[in-house]
């Protein structure tokens, strides 16, 4: 399991991007496992995204929007980054 970026944890960027994953996932009625599970991650990481306590990759920001079915510009874009 990752650890939670020490460095970044708490950033407030990570922080709403956590929170607008969380709102997109819960509106499309999915559990924070079948997204983990859908895009590929652990839940507990996914977790940590959601929490703002990891300074999440391109790539897996890219596997969430997909899952989601948005596009990570748009996810962006509802956390006002």
């Amino acid at each position: 399991m990752a650890k939670p970026s020490v460095k970044h944890a708490g950033n407030p960027a990570l922080r709403s991007l956590g929170k607008t994953v969380r709102a997109v996932r819960a509106q499309k009625q999915l559990s924070q496992e079948a997204l983990a599970h859908g895009a590929g991650l652990d839940r507990s990481y996914m977790g940590g995204i959601e929490r703002g306590e990891h300074n999440v990759t391109v790539l897996n920001l890219l596997k969430i929007a997909e899952h989601l079915g948005i596009s990570a510009s748009e996810l962006f874009g509802i956390a006002k980054l």
